[in-house]
């Protein structure tokens, strides 16, 4: 659902769609939080025009994220870092997005992922800590 699709950089509109289905948005209410004209809202998630700038940081700002998020952009990379780095920033949102519950539940999901890459011999990341407790 909210993952990078294939090619160099993904859309504004693509971006804007997964926020909105994120945020379990329809684009009636985004227009109307950021003071736009669903057509207008309608024409950036088409991608048959784009925002000026200062609409671009509304709609960064609406959904807390950057104007970099919005236009899938880094900067000295490599293409796959690149679609790693979106997807971190795609994980940090969904992340700030769920209950702390569910943040818990989500991280320890990540940490059985983790565990069973060490099994394997497949990890190359560091130990990483959630709360105060360390992955083991």
């Amino acid at each position: 659902m909210y993952f990078c699709k294939k090619g160099d950089y993904m859309k504004l509109g693509d971006i804007m769609k997964e926020l909105l289905d994120l945020h379990s948005m329809t684009q009636k209410q985004l227009a109307e939080a950021l003071d736009l004209s669903p057509s207008a809202l309608g024409n950036y998630i088409q991608g048959t025009r784009e925002p000026d700038y200062s609409t671009l940081i509304r709609i960064a700002d609406h959904f807390h994220v950057t104007t970099d998020f919005l236009l899938d952009h880094t900067v000295n990379t490599t293409a796959s870092d690149k679609k790693a780095t979106h997807r971190e920033e795609q994980l940090l949102l969904i992340f700030r997005s769920l209950t702390s519950d569910q943040q818990e539940f989500y991280l320890e999901q990540g940490q059985i992922f983790l565990r069973q890459n060490r099994k394997k011999g497949s990890s190359f990341l560091p130990r990483a800590q959630s709360s105060n407790r360390v992955i083991s």
